[in-house]
């Protein structure tokens, strides 16, 4: 029988820093249906006696445990933590200029790729409180809003994903997904040739599929097409150079994979609201006072 698609939570992008939100458990709902995301969500569980499904696969969720869902995973949760934290960030939140994307950075690799991808990470009972705490600055920050908490939220960020990668290192036996070579298969080559010219069929050919076949698949596991996929890493990588660069909007455009300018700045406007000329103008100086972080349909909720 043919499954439908599942629901797609975009990221509601806006001009501005990179956005981070944070919120407690249980007051904040988990979307209990299977749906999937395009940003990366953290989930701890600090007291909790559930389960979750993750790319089809059954996980207990017990007090201790930590998730991180990758964009594009499908995720389904029964039952809500008594206690615990879910943040959610775009992935250009943690890419910098010495890593291309968030899928080669040091502090993500292990949670980015395919079959050998960290999943789950259970932390140890005396380190719990401290994991607490950690999310807690993380949120103070966020809602006080103080001069500067763009910085000190990304800051509080980059601890938890230090943190994160130090204690996937020490227990890899337990953090392995579920193998998904396929999908890994179709990020990787659209990672590695987005800025190019990129077609469903040039993916299809790469992983040795029919077009109309790996649309279906694909749609089917993560609520968006291939050529979706492609179009939101391409206006992820806009985003970026508007922001982080002075380059003419006719070379943002060749970089991301769009030779003509004006389609590019049609296709972005479509997306955005906005121009990539007035996304920069709106983009707000550093420590400024855009919000950070929320999703769109359908729902909030991660």
């Amino acid at each position: 029988m043919r499954r439908s698609s599942v629901p797609l939570i975009g990221f509601d992008h806006q001009p501005g820093t990179p956005r981070i939100s944070a919120e407690r458990l249980p007051g904040h709902p988990l979307y209990a249906g299977r749906h999937a995301h395009d940003f990366i969500v953290l989930f701890y569980a600090h007291h909790a006696d559930g389960s979750a499904l993750i790319d089809d696969r059954p996980w207990t969720v017990s007090g201790g445990d930590l998730f991180v869902v990758a964009p594009g995973q499908v995720v389904a949760f029964d039952g809500t933590p008594a206690e615990g934290w879910v943040v959610w960030f775009p992935a250009e939140v943690v890419r910098s200029g010495a890593y291309a994307s968030w899928r080669s950075h040091p502090l993500l690799f292990p949670f980015a790729r395919g079959a050998d991808r960290a999943q789950r990470l259970t932390i140890p009972t005396a380190d719990r409180d401290r994991w607490l705490r950690r999310f807690t600055d993380l949120d103070s920050e966020l809602t006080a809003r103080h001069d500067g908490y763009h910085e000190a939220a990304l800051a509080h960020l980059t601890l938890l994903l230090v943190a994160l990668a130090r204690l996937s290192t020490g227990v890899a036996d337990q953090l392995r997904s579920a193998d998904e070579p396929l999908l890994a298969a179709v990020f990787d080559v659209i990672e590695d040739r987005f800025a190019d010219d990129l077609s469903l069929s040039r993916v299809a050919a790469a992983v040795t599929l029919t077009p109309g076949h790996l649309t279906t698949v694909v749609r089917r596991k993560t609520g968006r097409t291939v050529q979706q996929w492609i179009t939101q890493r391409r206006l992820q990588e806009a985003r970026r150079l508007l922001t982080d660069t002075g380059l003419p909007i006719t070379a943002v455009a060749r970089r991301c994979g769009y030779p003509d300018a004006s389609y590019f700045i049609k296709r972005f406007r479509a997306e955005h609201g906005l121009t990539p000329a007035q996304w920069r103008t709106a983009t707000p100086p550093s420590g400024g006072g855009q919000e950070l972080g929320r999703a769109t349909q359908p729902g909030r909720q991660p």
